[in-house]
């Protein structure tokens, strides 16, 4: 069956995700054309295509585990000299973003992998560009602020033609005060059909 080359990531909503990914385009950056706005959990992965569903098993659990959370955006950094990367920093949401990737990446695991760098979350807006276009887009989004609330993330395969397209997304449980909302929401549904 060959193998596949996969990622898994939270997701920038929008309107967040759009506009990131066209500030990144238009500081030269032709990688974001075919790579959507987010925060890696696991970088790019060559797996058997085989294991499939066991990886998705593997992320269900995790997902199960998990919880929204709060994820918050601010400001701009870089990881020069060291990579060639400037980002939007992740000021709320690190610890959870760190606890998803220790998980997806367990020794155990079908996802086990070494990291090149330790695990930053971060949302990339240049890589790779000249120097003077990374100090443009460290510049242009120093103020850079979005917050929403993390219900999960997805699997992510690599195209032929380097493009990154959606598998699959992975939902939180929700938190137990939603689960109530939600039960409450559905017992006033039933009253009320009875009613009628």
């Amino acid at each position: 069956m060959g193998t596949a080359t996969l990622g898994v990531s939270i997701a920038v909503p929008e309107p967040h995700g759009s506009l990131l990914q066209r500030c990144r385009l238009g500081f030269g950056d032709a990688a974001a054309a075919v790579i959507p706005t987010h925060v890696t959990l696991l970088p790019p992965t060559e797996v058997e295509a085989a294991a499939r569903p066991e990886i998705e098993e593997h992320l269900s659990g995790i997902a199960a585990a998990g919880r929204p959370f709060p994820m918050r955006l601010y400001g701009t950094d870089t990881f020069r000299p060291l990579s060639p990367v400037v980002f939007v920093q992740v000021v709320e949401g690190r610890s959870a973003c760190r606890w998803l990737q220790e998980r997806v990446r367990e020794p155990a695991g079908p996802l086990a992998r070494p990291l090149q760098f330790p695990y930053h979350p971060h949302v990339t807006i240049a890589q790779g560009i000249a120097e003077e276009a990374m100090d443009a887009a460290q510049a242009a989004l120093a103020e850079y602020e979005a917050a929403w609330t993390a219900l999960g993330f997805a699997l992510y395969e690599q195209g032929p033609d380097g493009a990154w397209q959606l598998q699959r997304e992975f939902r939180f449980a929700p938190a137990p005060a939603a689960r109530e909302r939600e039960r409450e929401r559905e017992r006033v549904r039933e009253r009320a059909s009875e009613a009628a």
